[in-house]
């Protein structure tokens, strides 16, 4: 320490405040980096040092031992304030967890004795008992027109078998003054599409969360500028790219995608109803490029708590070089109503299909949607709505890729082998035939989980229910008998993942299991 130098200690008043100042402060020693890193990682080993373990490392990084005492005191402290707050964290987490798990519950429990009383009015009745027995009806109403009721746009399209088809009445064709405008918008969209699928960067940006592609929204605009379609604070653009290759070439591809009946069939867990409203041009007949097409289609994720997307879309096929063909949708309104009831607006999307040596085919598929829907879908599954898992890229190509390995397994003439080399079923022709049921039983199923026809019980309102849609029904697939189909179906969230789920409703061992469970829920 200095001090102010004088004779007979003459220095002033101020200098002697000074230094008393200076004698009052604590002293303070930065440590390099070179000894926090040392002393970090011997922490790590051992976070209580004794004195012998003190002097060796005062000694090594050149502290005094008090020094390493304070700095070990001080790290133990911090440590433990880091894992308290960490462990808080994930003690709230878990807590807000249960208390949604137990609202669940409650609601389901409050509202299962009404669901068990509904149901027991229609198990077991004829449907004539059904329909004379049913208050909410009404005398005058039958079980189909409340279906029609229900229904929208796409029971329509289903309907319309006889001489006035609704198609005609509710839904306006393209005249032959607004086609040359469609044909020129089309002409745009596939230019737009041609551009989406070549161009990544800046255009599309690798997702965090799985990877793939998603659309740079700033990027986009500048290039695609236009208006929202949907001005809503609840609107929202989905948007996505991905590609795979596909055992089928590429004109039999084309084909398929061009027929509305065969685009459910490559479909069946997404589109549940298409249709082929008016053919604009009917393209080349070889290679059908340059066909032009009014249509309509409904899609759903498989759970009747999220209501169907419905589109009217142009589909327009081009083939833009030797053995590549490019098919772009885009949203059409032909309702004759001047708002649209539909809360979904397709921008141009499409599949861009390669044809490859092998005789396979690389599809690029882009999925560029404008929706509306969140205050519609159920919180059990509005994650997974908007993060472009739902209806994403990922889900067609994948999609795609199982249908077409069905098919050319299906076309393949080798009889299939059982278990020791035992043919299950002797003949190709068999084995096609259970393919052909299993598909359409996938069909079926997946159809009835859209539930667009459910009646309006009050005992099942939107505010209050467990999660439980009934759906009445036509039968008309062919193979079942005729008359009214009753069917109820719910969607829960389990705590396990998906294969595991999976994993236990195949396995033979735990049938019995699954059977019990399923007893379990419906006697609670």
């Amino acid at each position: 320490m200095d001090f102010p130098i004088g004779s007979g200690g003459g220095g002033s008043g101020d200098e002697q405040e000074h230094s008393n100042a200076r004698k009052g402060k604590r002293s303070y020693h930065r440590h390099t980096s070179h000894q926090i890193q040392q002393l970090e990682a011997f922490f790590k080993e051992c976070p209580h040092p004794d004195d012998n373990q003190r002097r060796q490392l005062s000694r090594d990084l050149g502290l005094e031992s008090k020094q390493i005492k304070f700095w070990f005191q001080n790290k133990r402290t911090q440590t433990k304030a880091q894992n308290e707050r960490a462990d808080n964290s994930t003690l709230r987490s878990e807590n807000d967890k249960i208390q949604c798990e137990n609202l669940a519950i409650r609601e389901a429990l409050k509202n299962h004795e009404k669901v068990s009383c509904l149901l027991a009015k229609y198990i077991g009745k004829p449907i004539s008992q059904i329909e004379s027995s049913n208050p909410m009806l009404g005398s005058s109403m039958d079980v189909p027109a409340a279906i029609s009721r229900n229904q929208g746009p796409g029971a329509a399209l289903d309907q319309g078998h006889g001489s006035s088809s609704p198609l005609t009445d509710q839904f306006k064709k393209i005249s032959d003054t607004e086609k040359p405008l469609v044909l020129e918008t089309a002409a745009s969209a596939m230019d737009e599409l041609i551009r989406l699928m070549r161009i990544n960067e800046p255009l599309w940006i690798k997702s965090p969360a799985d990877g793939g592609f998603v659309l740079h929204r700033d990027s986009y605009e500048k290039i695609f500028p236009r208006a929202n379609h949907f001005t809503n604070s609840t609107a929202r653009v989905e948007a996505s790219k991905d590609s795979e290759i596909v055992t089928m070439n590429a004109m039999h591809l084309v084909e398929m995608i061009l027929n509305s009946d065969k685009w459910i069939d490559l479909f069946p867990s997404i589109v549940t109803k298409a249709k082929t409203i008016q053919v604009l041009e009917p393209g080349m007949l070889a290679s059908r490029s340059g066909t032009v097409q009014l249509m309509y289609e409904q899609m759903h994720i498989l759970s009747p708590l999220v209501p169907p997307r419905e589109f009217f879309f142009i589909r327009h096929c081009q083939q833009i070089e030797l053995g590549v063909w490019l098919i772009v949708d885009f949203s059409y309104d032909c309702s004759k109503e001047k708002t649209s009831p539909s809360r979904s607006w397709k921008l141009p999307s499409g599949c861009m299909i390669q044809n490859m040596p092998n005789g396979y085919s690389k599809v690029t598929w882009v999925e560029h949607v404008e929706v509306d829907d969140k205050t519609q879908t159920h919180r059990l599954y509005r994650d997974l709505i908007c993060s472009n898992i739902a209806y994403g890229a990922a889900r067609w190509v994948v999609t795609l890729k199982r249908m077409c390995e069905r098919y050319t397994y299906s076309m393949d003439d080798i009889a299939p082998t059982g278990i020791g080399g035992l043919g299950v079923l002797n003949l190709p022709e068999g084995k096609r035939s259970i393919m052909k049921l299993s598909h359409r039983m996938v069909k079926n199923f997946c159809g009835m989980l859209s539930m667009t026809g459910k009646l309006d019980f009050p005992q099942l309102n939107e505010v209050n229910n467990s999660g439980v849609r009934v759906s009445v029904r036509k039968s008309s697939e062919p193979g079942q008998p005729c008359g009214m189909i009753v069917s109820a179906a719910t969607s829960l969230w389990l705590p396990l993942p998906s294969h595991h789920v999976f994993s236990f409703f195949r396995e033979e061992k735990t049938r019995v299991q699954v059977h019990q469970t399923i007893y379990i829920l419906l006697n609670m």
